[in-house]
């Protein structure tokens, strides 16, 4: 193997890539399309099954028609703690976090004798980020990141319209060759670590009522603030010595931020007249999101950074629609049952090149964009649609005390078959500065509660325990390319030879406890 010629020249220097026309991949935009269960104590402790039996302010944004069965006019206040346990605290990342989740006021009117208008407006922190993430394993047969990129320069995949992705734009300082060839070190394990931190918070603006206490209607709109940040560090112990290097480095700090808006419609009937069980029914559009990614991304031997790369770049994205159908019902006034039926298919996301913006003549400003059209194939082939189902019931103890219990299931969104395929010709695997990705499995949440009622204020307090597992990657498994090897003068010496890069799935977990406290005035 001939000698590697370090750029030293590149060492410590930093070099902007700029690209109008991008997206995000399948993976990334995933994460910013999920939910978690949260909201106020009482809607989380009954596993989020309120979406028929109404009266609770996180309704207001799984079922509008929800914030019809309000009475009184209410504030509320959610507060509380998540920890991983399984965890591994790195950098910002910390298995335990306080959080605050929820704070949202209802104004409600008497339109009639059993009619009512309300009005109610909501924050709460619809998805949390923090998150720490560990994995290590033995290489298969030498393969690496680094031979990825060797692999993708035969195959001729760096030599697309987007060009090289900024992992193989780095990794080119350290495989290129004086005479313009590329090769690779042979790894014999490698070790990874990524801390999340962020959310989304959603703020919601809801009106609703009823007609003769039978039809309950309600429409939201809501509007979504994303903060994203991770932080990986990936580096590969090598079996080949040359030039001294013993292992390979790349860290990644990567932001997503941005906004976007959506607009959830709801109604319950109770069906009998005589009887207080009731039918609930929702649908969500789509998330239409503008976001910005910035990341910097360096590459380091032992001895010193080789590379570093920054990216700044606007994109759009649209989530799934979403439906829903919910049941309630009460036995007196000392029992609440609740059940719902969510589906929303995620490989619909929408991934968005921006291609042009500015100002018309009139002044006003404009903005288009294209699908990106690879990575929908891709979506529809690693992600699928998503059913979740909610139970719950509340115990009224007397008139002070209450206590719920609740069951969550979500089924996975990844396919088992899922690849974080880095040979696309799309901006998003141009814009991609790891190469990593899980293929999640189900989700299980059990949930329980308790509430007290003291004159115009109530105490809830709620436990979660979420649990997933995944099959985690390195890279995308099974790249292999052919090639003839040649001497010093150009000429083909010896057989054909294949150079294949492998790697197998590590299990990772994702267990998670929260406690929940919320504050409740009544007015």
């Amino acid at each position: 193997m001939k000698k590697i010629y370090l750029f030293a020249a590149m060492a410590l220097t930093a070099v902007q890539m700029e690209a109008q026309d991008v997206s995000v991949d399948s993976y990334v935009g995933a994460q910013l399309a999920t939910e978690d269960l949260n909201g106020t104590a009482r809607y989380v402790g009954m596993g989020g099954a309120m979406d028929a039996l109404g009266a609770d302010i996180s309704t207001i944004g799984s079922n509008p028609a929800g914030m019809g069965l309000f009475r009184r006019s209410q504030v509320s206040g959610s507060f509380g703690m998540v920890v991983q346990p399984e965890g591994k605290s790195f950098q910002d990342g910390s298995k335990t976090s306080a959080s605050f989740d929820q704070l949202g006021v209802v104004f409600s009117t008497r339109t009639g004798m059993h009619s009512y208008f309300n009005f109610g407006f909501n924050f709460h922190k619809s998805r949390n980020f923090n998150h720490v993430l560990s994995a290590a394993a033995q290489a298969i047969d030498g393969s690496s990141q680094n031979r990825q990129t060797t692999i993708k320069g035969i195959r001729g995949d760096l030599d697309t319209r987007y060009g090289e992705s900024q992992v193989d734009n780095l990794y080119d300082a350290m495989l290129t060759q004086k005479d313009g060839s590329m090769v690779t070190y042979d790894a014999a394990d490698y070790l990874f670590n990524r801390a999340q931190t962020g959310y989304i918070g959603e703020y919601d603006l809801n009106l609703s009522g009823n007609i003769n206490n039978r039809v309950y209607l309600g429409i939201t709109v809501g509007l979504k603030d994303v903060h994203y940040h991770s932080y990986t560090e990936y580096s590969e112990n090598l079996n080949s010595l040359s030039d001294n290097i013993v292992f390979v480095g790349m860290k990644d700090n990567h932001h997503i931020t941005g906004h976007g808006f959506d607009i959830k419609a709801g109604v319950i009937v109770r069906p009998i007249e005589e009887s207080p069980f009731r039918v609930g029914v929702t649908v969500h559009s789509p998330t239409f999101y503008k976001l910005t990614t910035r990341n910097t991304t360096s590459i380091h031997d032992q001895y010193d950074v080789v590379k570093e790369v920054h990216s700044d770049a606007d994109f759009r994205m649209n989530t799934p629609w979403k439906f829903g159908l919910s049941l309630g019902h009460t036995v007196g006034n000392y029992l609440a049952l609740g059940a719902g039926y969510e589906y929303a298919d995620y490989g619909s996301i929408d991934m968005r090149r921006i291609t042009g913006k500015g100002y018309d003549y009139d002044g006003y400003y404009y903005e288009n964009s294209d699908r990106d059209v690879v990575m929908k194939d891709l979506t529809e082939r690693t992600l699928r649609g998503v059913s979740t189902l909610k139970l719950g019931a509340e115990y009224k103890i007397d008139d002070n005390v209450s206590v719920r219990l609740g069951y969550n299931y979500v089924s996975p969104m990844y396919k088992t078959s899922g690849v974080r395929d880095q040979t696309l010709n799309s901006p998003a695997t141009y814009m991609a500065s790891t190469t990593d990705y899980t293929n999640w499995g189900d989700t299980h949440r059990i949930t329980a509660g308790v509430g007290f009622t003291i004159e115009k204020f109530r105490l809830d307090l709620a436990y979660q325990f979420s649990a997933r597992s995944g099959d985690f990657y390195p890279y995308m498994n099974g790249v292999s390319a052919s090639y003839q090897p040649q001497d010093e003068q150009g000429h083909d010496v010896g057989a054909v030879q294949t150079l294949t890069n492998s790697c197998r799935a590590v299990n990772v977990k994702d267990n998670r406890h929260q406690l929940l406290c919320t504050l409740t005035y009544n007015f």
